[in-house]
């Protein structure tokens, strides 16, 4: 499955930690630059799970069980949906307990083409990691589940989803799972607006994601804090557009 038929991605930012957090161990893949996630390996080859804790609550990326979002999903002018619901449960991936999240992309005539469980767990220092993702696309002739892959396994490791403070100039991999799952983002701006159905939001994180799958696709995010994703544009390599519809925590 490609990053335009994922929808959300794992997601960005950085932040300056104490070393002690998630420092990993061994080599880790190339790192990306610039960067000002000064003193975390990213991605990391490992985990330790003391380091981690339960739940998800970053301000920037609130993954409570039971909430949802709902986007209007508008591809090369077609409206479709990206619908996201938090478990409650967990997968355990290198020791750690990681929150599902669980999306499903609905196509204009309401039918679900694919659907993903991702896997996100939370550090001490609030930052949140991105650990892997079980995704299944129904558009072809049989299911295909292109775009898996869970950190530990195949030369997989985390990434770094959402950083417990942004800012601007920091850049980072948000995945890396070798010829399947190569992205990075870098934060721009952190005073965005954006004006969805949901509503007119300000003060808004803003960054630009690429990726070396599809690297012609350049896509920029807006969050806004106590929600999460409220708009994703992608700037070149596509037409799509998603935006905010509604939000349940």
């Amino acid at each position: 499955m490609t990053r335009r038929a994922r929808g959300v991605a794992a997601t960005l930012l950085g932040t300056i930690v104490s070393a002690a957090v998630l420092t990993g161990c061994g080599s880790a893949s190339e790192e990306y630059a610039p960067t000002g996630v000064d003193q975390l390996v990213i991605p990391t080859p490992s985990l330790a799970p003391d380091d981690f804790v339960a739940g998800v609550d970053n301000p920037w990326l609130p993954l409570t069980p039971g909430s949802r979002w709902t986007y209007d999903r508008i591809v090369d002018g077609a409206h479709g949906r990206l619908e996201v619901e938090v478990l409650d449960r967990t997968r355990e991936i290198q020791g750690v307990d990681a929150t599902v999240v669980r999306t499903s992309v609905v196509s204009p005539r309401q039918r679900v083409v694919a659907q993903s469980f991702r896997w996100y767990a939370q550090d001490a220092a609030g930052n949140v990691w991105f650990l892997g993702e079980q995704t299944t696309s129904y558009a072809g002739k049989r299911p295909s589940t292109e775009g898996s892959w869970e950190a530990g396994v195949a030369g997989a490791e985390a990434g770094l989803a959402m950083p417990a403070t942004p800012r601007i100039g920091d850049g980072f991999r948000t995945d890396y799972a070798p010829g399947v799952a190569e992205d990075r983002a870098e934060v721009v701006d952190l005073s965005g607006f954006a004006s969805v159905p949901y509503g007119d939001l300000t003060d808004l994180l803003e960054t630009e994601d690429r990726t070396a799958i599809e690297p012609d696709v350049l896509q920029r995010r807006q969050y806004a804090k106590g929600i999460g994703l409220v708009r994703e544009l992608t700037i070149t390599g596509g037409d799509q557009l998603l935006e905010l519809v509604s939000y349940r925590p």
